[in-house]
């Protein structure tokens, strides 16, 4: 052992001393400044309380709001041209391996923040499913508040939502002046997201939540006093600025609604929707080529669907059995309560075999919760002192059936968006690369995960099974249908009918989804762009290692360096097929 040391440390001082001085130069300097430029990006980051590219429903408050003035745009914006400037000085074949991978995502993400601060993306607030006033509302219910200082950091956010709430009413006055609202039909109804935190008594608020719950530890005096200033703030700051929010919605933004389906309406709108796709599936996949193979991927699955439907000896029509789903009641819970406890049983059976798929598991643990929206994921906050939350909608028991709660459930938690997000978060990267998180990498992944449980020998029951092919091709249809509404001049009917015709959801389900699609056009596409990768990406590496595949290692390999877009992606899993042969 002391020999190999000695002739290992000998054969790298022989290739240290052949290497040019003015080379080992280089590449000191060139990993030292790209140390200094991921610091400075990052402390900006932490300061302006903009991270590019992270998941909408991990906004959390922490002191001052974020700026969206234009002001506070246009100083980011030449912030990241700056940042890109300094990267071009840096030859990435001096950086350590570990910093190349670091380096090319870098560049990736301000490449794209770039050529997005030139599309009208600010314009956008609000969609059908969540807007800027029902993120700050939902916020502190996944907030640890621990210690003092947590309360003292909250108070300062409710002081600031009237210059937040004016920033963003700005936004939409100029989405009104410019004809870049969202469309009319898919909008009917939203205002009632802002009325409900018009309450009449501020502690029914859920701002107000934090303030009936304090750490036992703390002083009763202290508890008195955060909770009159925050009663305070919630009765003459919070709830008359969602006034204010809502009188504006109903009387200037909602009567200016847009009155054509597709985004490719608005001036330079196929532009916006191609820069969509891009930033969405980090890919360059053009409309038609989307819409193709979705439409190819709808048969395929269809086959499957069909030979469960004979499987099961009934001898109506597709459609016939797609409605005697929606129809019967032994499908859906008769009680909030029950569906809970389904999706609890179903995510603690899984988790058990887990460690038989993957080497690498998070140390962070994940709850579930009621909500009144439909099924989402909410990361934990990073800091170990939240949970990831896996919050399924149950105000609509009807719009979730129990056939689809197995799939729905391994894509939410575990193997999906919990494994994959909470892992992220406890990897040795750079901290950009924590937060970040790419839709095509993050749905694909949870999409790729409803369909790992069948490997893993679950969905015995072949009404989950199929509702787990309802689901893959409710997601193939995603890529017919919102390339079909902003690209190719699809009306809303026309989308709703194709999905009710080659799904499971029900009506309700689908009318959610279109309205979600014409309102954040392209996310939808992620899901089975990013699953298809991910499958390709395994049958190559099953193909070409034979016996010496092991899933465990595939499995690590694509979640162990966090998010990634695409391309990246395949260069590393390719790496990791070359060095296992």
């Amino acid at each position: 052992m002391f020999l190999r040391k000695n002739i290992i440390i000998a054969l790298l001082s022989v290739t240290l001393l052949s290497t040019p001085l003015w080379e080992r130069h280089a590449q000191a300097d060139d990993n030292h400044d790209f140390q200094e430029i991921l610091k400075d990006h990052w402390a900006r980051a932490v300061q302006e309380k903009v991270f590019f590219r992270t998941d909408p429903d991990g906004f959390r408050m922490t002191g001052k709001l974020p700026e969206f003035n234009k002001r506070a745009r246009d100083r980011r914006a030449a912030f990241n041209d700056n940042i890109l400037k300094r990267l071009s000085h840096i030859q990435a074949e001096n950086l350590t391996q570990k910093d190349r991978v670091s380096y090319k995502i870098f560049v990736y993400e301000r490449q794209t923040e770039a050529s997005s601060a030139q599309q009208p993306n600010h314009l956008f607030p609000l969609t059908k499913l969540f807007g800027y006033h029902t993120y700050f509302a939902d916020a502190p219910a996944n907030m640890s508040f621990l210690k003092a200082r947590d309360y003292e950091n909250y108070l300062i956010s409710l002081a600031d939502f009237p210059r937040y709430n004016r920033e963003h009413l700005g936004l939409l006055a100029e989405a009104v002046s410019k004809g870049y609202t969202q469309y009319c039909k898919s909008m009917e109804g939203y205002e009632s997201s802002i009325r409900q935190h018009i309450v009449k008594d501020p502690r029914d608020s859920l701002l107000f939540g934090p303030f009936k719950n304090f750490p036992r530890q703390m002083p009763a005096a202290q508890q008195a006093a955060f909770a009159k200033k925050g009663l305070k703030l919630v009765t003459k700051d919070i709830i008359p600025q969602y006034q204010i929010l809502y009188d504006f919605y109903t009387q200037v933004y909602q009567p200016n609604c847009r009155k054509e389906v597709g985004v490719s309406s608005l001036k330079n709108g196929a532009e916006f929707y191609k820069s969509r796709i891009e930033y969405f599936t980090t890919t360059d996949m053009k409309p038609q080529e989307i819409h193709q193979l979705g439409l190819d991927e709808i048969h395929r699955i269809r086959a499957e669907m069909t030979a469960i439907i004979k499987n099961l000896g009934f001898t109506g029509s597709f459609a016939e059995f797609l409605d005697s789903l929606r129809t019967t009641p032994k499908f859906y819970a008769k009680s909030e309560h029950e569906l809970l406890a389904t999706a609890a049983l179903i995510a603690k059976t899984m988790e058990g075999e887990l460690p038989k798929y993957f080497g690498l598991l998070p140390r962070n643990t994940y709850s579930i919760k009621a909500a009144t929206r439909g099924a989402f994921y909410m990361p934990s906050s990073g800091d170990g002192t939240t949970s990831g939350t896996y919050f399924l909608g149950t105000k609509n028991l009807a719009a979730q059936p129990l056939y689809t709660l197995e799939a729905l459930t391994y894509h939410e938690g575990m193997p999906g968006h919990h494994l994959q997000t909470a892992l992220a978060k406890e990897l040795d990267i750079p901290p950009f690369r924590r937060s970040l998180s790419h839709s095509a990498f993050a749905e694909g992944w949870g999409l790729y995960s409803e369909r790992l449980g069948k490997d893993m020998g679950f969905y015995q029951d072949p009404y989950s099974d199929f509702g787990r092919l309802t689901y893959e091709t409710w997601r193939a249809c995603r890529l017919v249908v919102d390339t079909g509404l902003h690209a190719f001049g699809w009306s809303r009917q026309k989308a709703i009918t194709f999905m009710m015709d080659n799904t499971g959801l029900t009506l309700d389900e689908v009318e959610s989804e279109i309205d979600r699609y014409i309102t954040w056009p392209a996310q939808a596409l992620s899901y089975k762009i990013g699953e298809i990768k991910i499958r390709r990406l395994r049958k190559k590496a099953e193909e070409t290692l034979g016996e010496k595949f092991d899933l465990r290692d595939f499995h690590d390999t694509v979640l162990g360096q966090g998010s990634l877009p695409i391309a990246i992606l395949d260069e590393l899993v390719n790496e990791w097929i070359t060095r296992q042969k």
